[in-house]
């Protein structure tokens, strides 16, 4: 195979190709045995450090892999098979600096092994078939010329063709300034390859390591679906260096790492690099597209649990009840309290207890990362499923810290791009609803927190995918409903769901915040009301005394509440499904007409 490349458009990373933070342990000089870490200069056992995937021992430093070392730590045994895609080498502006464009090419080649800043594959990761493409930072900085872009480009058109998920594993200074305009149009061809894998519904996730910046950063590394980083990796357009000298600004600590990254809202997660190839196959083995109706998956591995329950067709489990009259009609108060009890399953805890192999991910691309929104990939004895919810705690500690379970935008905003993802490769959506509400904040309000509460309730309503929402809590107002709109809305029996809190309704109509147990009797906004007036299609029951009593019972009971409430969705097509879903919420007309809403949404 005949391609090309060069050095990066950033100077900032491409500076340290050869040493510093990023570069490999370098040997003593004495003895071969032994190596140095670049970062704390610790002498380090060779074997020892290959054990660990060249991570420091001692500071826990990443250095740099080859593209060969980075398949061998995450491909299965084996499983690798080079994808010999026929590119031609070019040198497009005959262009030559200290020496010719070609001779830097050869010497690069020559150094790596490599005829290319890329490397492309096919594999299996924990048994899921991959398509990779991993650049290498040696050769030339791994900088994005003509032959980079269209290698990455043929790769993302074998995932295409094969309809097989694409892992892209960064690591570049930018676009190649030895191709001038050709490195830049470069962008735009994998950016266009990443939006036909997105039109098909064709699962993206894109691995930055260190480091990745320029043209590579603002095309193909961040649009995939999902966006993982290896710890301490740098990521950004322009490096540094370059943003300090040229509006000579003074950047915040750790500014670009993935860990600010993360803290920003610009990637999903951040591992060590031992942790990788796990938290990379459970989210392929979670985003692998849902069984036929009426089959099931071999669930994946995790802990023992008691077979999903598997009621006659359209019949609710025994704990899920659909008339009200089998409900008692309770003082509202007492509920309101009960449904604020800390110790009351959080949507963390059923994640952990209900779904295998929760992936977490996070942040919504644009602003930041909302603590009090939630949301990520597992499956539900096998089904792969999408799970968001408003994230309390146990703890004043643990409440602050989530803003109380009140959203912000950027909660509302990261819900969205979860639920987009979901459509776009065919995952049913569940929602857990426990919030007092939206954010009510000035900086929320700047942001544009009814936008976001608006612009989620229109795109729950055209999800082409099964849509659950389950009120596990407190159901607070637009920031409540902001997850609700469903196919089916279950409630908890402890929990409850209104257009207002007791408190903010009797301070504004009695002017009297002790007036708040008469509002709650006034609202309506108990489980057995709500299943009166069709707002709610079933009612979970608790174990006695709540669900925080024994949060695995209420867990299994959610788990087969779940299934009931997906069953039928799952058979119908996209436009049957947003069909259903407009008829539900076109007929609600403040009558009480128990049963019409759950007949309309199985009819």
């Amino acid at each position: 195979m005949t391609v090309s490349s060069a050095r990066p458009h950033h100077a900032d990373p491409a500076d340290r190709a050869g040493a510093g933070r990023g570069s490999p342990a370098q040997d003593t000089g004495t003895d071969s045995d032994w190596a140095v870490c670049d970062a704390c200069h610790g002498v380090v056992y060779r074997t020892r450090l290959r054990r660990a995937l060249q991570v420091c021992p001692d500071c826990g430093h990443h250095h740099r892999l080859s593209a060969h070392e980075r398949l061998s730590t995450l491909l299965d045994p084996g499983s690798v098979r080079q994808l010999d895609f026929p590119v031609a080498a070019r040198d497009p502006l005959d262009f030559t600096d200290t020496q010719p464009y070609a001779e830097r090419l050869a010497r690069a080649r020559a150094a790596t092994g490599l005829d290319e800043a890329v490397l492309c594959a096919r594999g299996a990761l924990a048994g899921r078939p991959v398509v990779v493409a991993v650049m290498d930072f040696r050769f030339l900085g791994g900088s994005l010329g003509s032959a980079v872009g269209e290698l990455v480009t043929r790769a993302a058109e074998e995932a295409l063709r094969t309809r097989t998920p694409f892992l892209v594993v960064t690591a570049s200074g930018g676009a190649r300034m030895q191709e001038g305009a050709h490195s830049l149009m470069q962008m735009a061809k994998t950016g266009s390859a990443f939006a036909r894998l997105r039109a098909a519904g064709v699962f993206t996730v894109s691995l930055i390591t260190d480091p990745t910046y320029g043209g590579v950063a603002a095309s193909f590394a961040t649009l995939a679906d999902v966006i993982v980083a290896e710890s301490g990796t740098r990521l950004g357009f322009a490096g540094p260096r370059v943003i300090e000298q040229t509006i000579r600004q003074r950047l915040p600590e750790g500014f670009q790492t993935a860990e600010f990254l993360l803290e920003h809202g610009l990637v999903d997660g951040v591992y060590r690099r031992g942790a990788l190839r796990p938290a990379l196959a459970r989210l392929l083995a979670a985003a692998d597209r849902p069984a036929p109706a009426g089959t099931a998956r071999e669930p994946l591995p995790g802990p023992a649990r008691q077979p999903a329950p598997d009621p006659a067709p359209n019949e609710p489990p025994e704990y899920v009840v659909t008339d009200p009259a089998l409900l008692p009609d309770r003082a509202p108060w007492p509920v309101v309290k009960g449904s604020r009890e800390l110790e009351r399953p959080t949507v963390l805890d059923y994640a952990g207890r209900v779904l295998d192999g929760f992936e977490e991910l996070r942040g919504d691309r644009a602003s930041g990362d909302c603590a009090a929104m939630v949301g990520g990939i597992g499956t539900l004895d096998g089904l792969p499923v999408m799970l968001i919810g408003h994230q309390k705690g146990h703890t004043p500690a643990e409440l602050a810290a989530r803003n109380y379970a009140m959203a912000s935008p950027a909660g509302y905003r990261k819900a969205g791009r979860l639920m987009c993802l979901a459509a776009r490769i065919g995952l049913p959506v569940v929602t857990l609803i426990d919030t007092p509400g939206a954010h009510p904040g000035i900086e929320a309000e700047e942001n544009g927190q009814a936008f976001a509460i608006a612009e989620s309730l229109c795109l729950m309503s055209t999800l082409p995918v099964p849509v659950v929402a389950v009120v596990i809590g407190e159901g607070g107002s637009g920031g409540a409903l902001g997850l609700a709109v469903a196919d089916r809305v279950l409630i908890c029996e402890n929990a409850t769901y209104s257009v207002i809190s007791p408190e903010g309704c009797a301070a504004i109509l009695w002017q009297d915040p002790s007036a708040a147990p008469r509002a709650a009797d006034e609202l309506g906004l108990v489980p057995e009301r709500l299943l009166r007036h069709g707002i709610v299609d079933g009612v979970v029951r608790e174990p006695e005394g709540g669900a925080h009593t024994d949060p695995g019972l209420a867990a299994e009971r959610l788990r087969g509440a779940l299934w009931w409430a997906l069953r039928d969705s799952l058979a119908l097509s996209p436009d049957e499904l947003v069909a259903r879903r407009t008829r539900r919420y076109r007929d609600m007309d403040g009558s009480v007409r128990h049963g019409e809403a759950l007949c309309s949404a199985r009819s």
